[in-house]
């Protein structure tokens, strides 16, 4: 389906081994099933995987910030993205790669790249703090060695790195840099100010995503080209109607106003901590929270539960 204001875009960056992705439209980040070790569940992740691929989704996400990839070994995501690849069968999947050292990082790109992924989800990961000199040598080293698209992962809340709309221009020269998942803004103003200037800055193919699902009625209606969903990995069909609305702003708000619960639930305590719950709830869990993040509390979760029972069946 074309966006109200932009043809769609190539986005099937060439030269891949895999023949490319889409990394438009509405893609469906899971969480990991693991034990309190870190031994991920891949049977679990397969069927998580399974459901999201038949409900539709455009592509889906693995390893993001809700699959708690830096709670994860180089082995155990590894195991993750091969499970996630071979359930979402023609469906492509987004791989994350991050990580502190740019040697790992190139760890995960080549494990991902060996298991099928279609596109990898590059997130400048800190712990000391990160120049924009520092993102800049990462980026080229990962674009120089990847034979599959790479996304940028603007996530400042989880890697404490904030990619100014300057530093995604010049990274979105490499051709191999394919997206950019960003953060929704706050207004629709502001959404369709950085909408605006990025795609100016950028050539027409390059991807403008979005995450931020308590804020994601902002985004499409200035013309975002992708949604990168942590709902939709939980209630793809709820995520695929708000999608579906874009071009329809009252629609689009309708629909997100309706769950304002939920997205008050989201803004509260994160994606990370809500989407678990959400599974068990639906009978789809165990999935149980990396130690040392703890569980939402009992009234939390019967908050949760009442938002859900408000909504129609999500399956």
């Amino acid at each position: 389906m074309e966006r109200p204001d932009r043809a769609t875009p190539r986005a099937a960056l060439g030269h891949t081994g895999n023949g490319g992705v889409m990394l438009a439209g509405l893609a469906a980040f899971t969480l990991t099933p693991m034990d309190a070790d870190g031994v991920v569940d891949t049977d679990h992740l397969g069927r998580l995987v399974a459901r999201l691929a038949a409900s539709g989704m455009d592509s889906i996400g693995v390893l993001g910030s809700t699959g708690s990839y830096m709670y994860l070994s180089a082995t155990q995501r590894a195991r993750a993205v091969a499970a996630a690849v071979e359930a979402a069968g023609s469906v492509p999947v987004l791989a994350g790669i991050g990580a502190l050292r740019s040697s790992d990082v190139m760890i995960h790109l080549r494990a991902a790249e060996r298991a099928g992924a279609s596109a990898a989800l590059l997130a400048p990961v800190s712990y000391l703090p990160l120049s924009e000199a520092d993102v800049t040598a990462l980026v080229d080293s990962v674009a120089a060695a990847s034979s599959i698209p790479i996304c940028l992962y603007n996530n400042p809340a989880t890697t404490h790195f904030t990619m100014t709309e300057a530093l995604v221009t010049a990274l979105a020269a490499h051709p191999q840099v394919g997206a950019v998942k960003n953060p929704a803004p706050a207004t629709l103003a502001a959404a369709k100010a950085q909408i605006a200037h990025l795609r100016a800055q950028t050539r027409d193919d390059f991807v403008l995503g979005y995450s931020g699902d308590a804020l994601i009625n902002t985004p499409p209606k200035a013309g975002a080209d992708a949604w990168y969903s942590v709902i939709a990995g939980a209630l793809p069909q709820l995520a695929q109607d708000i999608w579906a609305a874009r071009g329809d702003a009252q629609r689009l708000d309708t629909l997100h106003a309706e769950h304002a619960a939920l997205w008050a639930l989201f803004k509260a305590h994160g994606g990370i901590r809500v989407v678990p719950h959400i599974l068990d709830l639906l009978k789809l869990g165990p999935a149980p929270l990396p130690l040392p993040v703890q569980p939402l509390s009992t009234d939390i979760v019967a908050q949760l539960d009442a938002a859900l029972d408000r909504m129609k069946d999500p399956a």
